[in-house]
């Protein structure tokens, strides 16, 4: 029995060639993700399936737990063999649900696996056959990004981070695959809770070197750590924030906030709003100064069981999508910057549905002839990452932008076998396009709309991000 077979998705004939012939054969710039630098930078090998695959991976906890599995099998201290099973028991009852075709494609490659559904009674022997691949060099940390055709990596990095893993990886000439950091200041405008923003800035002193005791220290930190970060081939910034601040604030207003936090004090709600408002306009000045692109992702509602982040922390799977309405600020933000000439290359990410027309039109207010596509509406973000999700984002791009220019899908994950994302994404990208070729909406020229796919999958990637890919040819 084959499930993910080669014409999975692919329902029409122009589909199955757009992909066997254009999309498939291209390799894959990761522009955001959540990979562990250190674990590439010592090749790192796994021990075992649920290591590689279950540990840390909030969304099957979040199945298995709807599945009625105990949290020990998640979290707790079940052996990896244990919680393995317990992941095979529930994924039967994925069904439509993307973990569904995300686990069979992630059998499929990198580990072979074609004849077997995961299930309680396949599950020792996938478990088995896994773990001897996982023991050979092919399936250790680089290894398995050769395999995947990986010319790019992009982590996910905080202004506080030394970058040693990324330091050694640009040394090593003999890795083929360019790693870079991406700056995350989030909690740098982390004004909350005194008590850990107190901490974090004692941390990210530390890194620059320097005290910080007023809020001109705090920008003079920042500004020498994005130096830093460029100076180790840093291109992209990325925020995670839950609505877009652009209240109008003072300099006064600024300096005296941040006064109050480092004095241990707590902030009201209009101080935090300014403060945040300050920040995210003045990392964005940062990043058009050195001629990065930044990315936003607006609207997680995270950490929406509180005994369960006193229990385990965050980014444990209980998060969701929120409710904040953000398209107000983000034009004044946005506007603001552009007023000033300095709106950097920009990609926005939802993660309400709702927002998708929202957001769709409202990166056509601010293009410019610098680059085409400078404003991007990203790809399908987290709960959106599945079938009707990349197909709604697709769509809306499709009627109020130019999908055409489109930088297409990353991972944003922290596994090394989250790569068939990619090939999830260019089937789903195919089976729209072929379907269009089929009914007469678009021209039946498979030249043509195949450029257009290349395009989409890695080609525009190439061209718009300010760090070298190599051509597609030349990965090849």
């Amino acid at each position: 029995m084959t499930f993910i077979h080669d014409d999975f998705l692919l329902d029409t004939p122009q589909a199955r060639r757009l992909y066997h012939e254009y999309a498939a054969p291209l390799p894959i710039i990761d522009y955001h993700c959540h990979l562990p630098p250190d674990q590439i930078a010592d090749d790192k090998r796994f021990e075992n399936l649920y290591e590689i695959w279950l540990a840390g991976d909030h969304y099957k906890w979040r199945a298995m737990r709807s599945n009625g599995v105990p949290e020990r099998y998640c979290t707790g201290d079940a052996t990896d063999w244990e919680k393995f099973l317990k992941w095979a028991e529930t994924v039967p009852y994925t069904l439509r649900n993307p973990l569904f075709h995300w686990t069979h494609m992630e059998l499929k490659k990198p580990f072979g696996i074609t004849d077997k559904l995961l299930g309680p009674d396949t599950a020792k022997a996938i478990w088995d056959h896994c773990n001897r691949l996982l023991a050979t060099e092919d399936f250790h940390a680089r290894g398995l990004l050769r395999q995947a055709r990986v010319t790019v990596v992009c982590t996910t990095d905080d202004p506080a981070d030394d970058l040693e893993p990324h330091r050694r990886l640009a040394a090593d000439t003999g890795f083929p695959v360019k790693v870079l950091p991406t700056w995350r200041p989030d909690k740098a405008m982390a004004v909350d809770d005194p008590e850990r923003y107190n901490a974090y800035l004692d941390r990210l002193a530390a890194a620059a070197d320097t005290d910080i005791a007023s809020f001109d220290d705090l920008m003079a930190a920042l500004h020498k750590r994005h130096a830093f970060f460029h100076e180790h081939g840093c291109r992209l910034s990325d925020h995670g924030i839950d609505t877009v601040w652009a209240e109008p604030y003072t300099e006064a207003d600024i300096r005296a906030a941040f006064a109050k936090i480092r004095g241990g004090r707590a902030l009201d709600a209009d101080e935090i709003a300014r403060f945040k408002s300050a920040m995210l306009y003045e990392f964005a000045c940062m990043d058009h100064a050195r001629g990065w692109v930044q990315q936003f992702h607006i609207g997680a509602l995270r950490n929406a069981n509180l005994r369960r982040f006193r229990e385990l922390g965050p980014d444990t799977g209980f998060d969701s999508i929120g409710d904040r309405r953000y398209a107000e600020p983000l034009a004044r933000l946005l506007g603001r910057l552009d007023a000033e000439h300095r709106l950097a290359q920009t990609i926005l990410y939802n993660i309400h549905p709702r927002d998708n027309e929202m957001l769709a039109t409202m990166i056509g207010n601010f293009q410019d002839d610098t680059v085409p596509g400078k404003m991007q509406f990203g790809s399908a973000w987290w709960f959106n990452d599945q079938l009707d999700g990349m197909t709604r984002q697709i769509e809306a791009l499709s009627q109020l932008g130019l999908l055409s220019r489109f930088v297409g899908m990353l991972t944003d994950s922290r596994s090394f076998l989250s790569y068939s994302r990619h090939e999830y994404f260019r089937r789903l990208l195919c089976r729209i396009l072929g379907r269009d070729m089929a009914g007469g909406l678009i021209p039946d020229d498979i030249e043509w709309v195949g450029r257009m796919v290349r395009d989409i999958c890695y080609d525009n990637a190439r061209r718009y991000f300010p760090f070298e890919a190599p051509p597609a040819e030349a990965a090849a």
